[in-house]
C-alpha cells in the first residue's frame, strides 16, 4: 500500500459498520428474483418450462436459506477488544515473517522444505536456537491469530458488500470478493500506526468488492477509482431526490460533489454499459463488432483515467503559490513531457539549484497533506 493510501485509511472516520446492519432476516432478493407466489400463473406453461422454473425457484430459497444461515453463524462470533487486535496482529507479524522465509527455502531447494528445515532457517536468521516444537507452536499461534482476525470481522465485510447489491455481482459473489480483502487487510495491517483494524480493513474490502463488480461486471473495465466515483454519483443523486423531492438536475449534483458539470458529464458517459465486442454484424456469424473498431493502442479505461487525472491535478495545483507550481510543471514535465533538472529549471528563473530544491520540497510537501491528496488519492491503486 502506498504513502496516499495509508493516509486514507488513516484520516478515515471508523464506521457503524460492525454493528452489523444486515441481520439474517433482511430481504436478499436481487432484480429478476422468481417467487413461489408465480408458480400458480406457471400452470399453463410447457412441462419443461414449468420445471425449469420451479428448479429456479428451488435454487433461490437454497441461496437464500444459505446466506442466512452464514449470517447467523458469523453473528454468534465474538467482536475483539482493542488489546486483542493488537496482540493477534504480533502474531500475525510473525507468521509472515516465518512465511518469508518460507518462500526463500523453497526458491533455494527448489522444493517444499521439511519443517525442521524451515525452524533451522529461521533460527540462522534470527541468530539463536530454536527448537521443532517451538517453532511448531509459533506457527500454529500464527494461523490461528490470523483467521480470528478474519472470522471476527465477517460482519464486516457482509454490512460493505450489502450497499453494493444489485451492481452485477450476486450477494454471495460480494461477500467472497470482500472476504479476500478482508484476508488481505490482516496481513497488510500494522497496529502501531494507531488506527483501528475495522476502519484500516474497510479500504480494503471495498476495494477488492468495487474491482470485482469493475472487472467481471462490464465488457469494457473501468478503473476502480472511476467506478467509485460512479457509485458516489449515484448516491448523491438519490440523497438529493430524497431531500428535494424531485430528481436533482445536474448542476445540483455537480455542486454537491465539488466537481465540475463537465467533469459529471464525462464520468456519465463513461458509466453507460458498452455493447459487447462479440456482437455478431450483419448475417455472417464470424463477423464481430470488435473486428470493425481500430485500435490506437490506449484502451478507454486509460484514456479516461488520464482525462480525469490531468483535470484533478490541475485543480490541486491551483493551491499553490504561482512559483511552486511552475517548479512542479518543469520539474516532472507537465506541459511538455520532459523532465528538467534543479539546474535548468534554476537557470530560468535566475536563481540558485538549492532554491529550487528547496521550493520543490515545499510544494510537494503541501500536496502531501489530506485536504489535497484526498483528490489524487483515487487515482492511487
Amino acid at each position: 500500500m502506498t504513502q496516499a493510501n495509508n493516509v486514507l485509511v488513516a484520516v478515515e472516520e471508523p464506521s457503524d459498520l460492525m454493528q452489523g446492519d444486515l441481520s439474517p432476516d433482511d430481504t436478499l432478493e436481487e432484480d429478476g428474483d422468481i417467487t413461489s407466489n408465480q408458480l400458480d400463473d406457471d400452470a399453463k406453461l410447457p412441462g419443461k418450462n414449468r420445471s425449469r422454473r420451479k428448479a429456479q425457484v428451488k435454487k433461490k430459497h437454497y441461496t437464500e436459506d444459505s446466506i442466512r444461515l452464514y449470517l447467523q453463524e458469523i453473528g454468534r462470533i465474538r467482536l475483539l477488544r482493542a488489546d486483542e487486535e493488537i496482540e493477534l496482529a504480533r502474531k500475525i507479524a510473525d507468521l509472515l515473517e516465518l512465511e518469508r522465509v518460507h518462500e526463500k527455502l523453497v526458491e533455494q531447494l527448489d522444493r517444499t522444505p521439511r519443517d525442521d528445515e524451515w525452524a533451522q532457517a529461521v533460527s540462522q536468521l534470527e541468530k539463536k536456537d530454536m527448537s521443532l516444537r517451538e517453532f511448531q507452536r509459533r506457527l500454529y499461534q500464527g494461523r490461528k491469530a490470523k483467521e480470528k482476525m478474519v472470522q471476527s470481522n465477517l460482519r464486516l465485510v457482509v454490512s460493505i458488500a450489502k450497499k453494493y447489491m444489485n451492481r452485477g455481482l450476486s450477494f454471495q459473489d460480494l461477500i467472497q470478493e470482500g472476504s479476500l480483502g478482508l484476508i488481505r487487510a490482516a496481513e497488510k495491517f500494522d497496529h502501531e500506526k494507531g488506527y483501528k483494524f475495522s476502519t484500516y480493513a474497510t479500504w480494503w474490502i471495498r476495494q477488492a468488492i468495487t474491482r470485482a463488480i469493475a472487472d467481471q461486471s462490464r465488457t469494457i473495465r473501468l478503473p476502480v477509482h472511476l467506478y467509485e466515483t460512479i457509485s458516489r454519483i449515484k448516491k448523491t443523486t438519490k440523497l438529493l431526490s430524497q431531500e428535494m423531492g424531485r430528481k436533482p438536475t445536474e448542476e445540483e449534483i455537480a455542486t454537491r460533489m465539488e466537481m465540475t458539470i463537465e467533469k459529471l458529464r464525462f464520468i456519465a458517459k463513461s458509466a453507460q454499459l458498452p455493447i459487447s465486442l462479440e456482437t455478431p454484424i450483419g448475417k455472417e456469424e464470424d463477423s464481430r463488432l470488435g473486428d470493425f473498431i481500430e485500435s490506437d493502442g490506449e484502451t478507454p479505461e486509460d484514456q479516461v483515467s488520464k482525462s480525469l487525472l490531468r483535470e484533478d491535478l490541475e485543480g490541486v495545483l491551483s493551491t499553490l503559490s504561482p512559483r511552486e507550481r511552475d517548479v512542479l510543471r518543469l520539474r516532472y514535465g507537465l506541459d511538455d513531457g520532459r523532465m528538467k533538472t534543479l539546474e535548468e529549471i534554476g537557470q530560468i528563473f535566475n536563481v540558485t539549484r538549492e532554491r529550487i530544491r528547496q521550493i520543490e520540497a515545499k510544494a510537494l510537501r503541501k500536496l502531501r497533506h489530506p485536504n489535497r491528496n484526498s483528490i489524487l488519492k483515487e487515482y492511487i491503486r
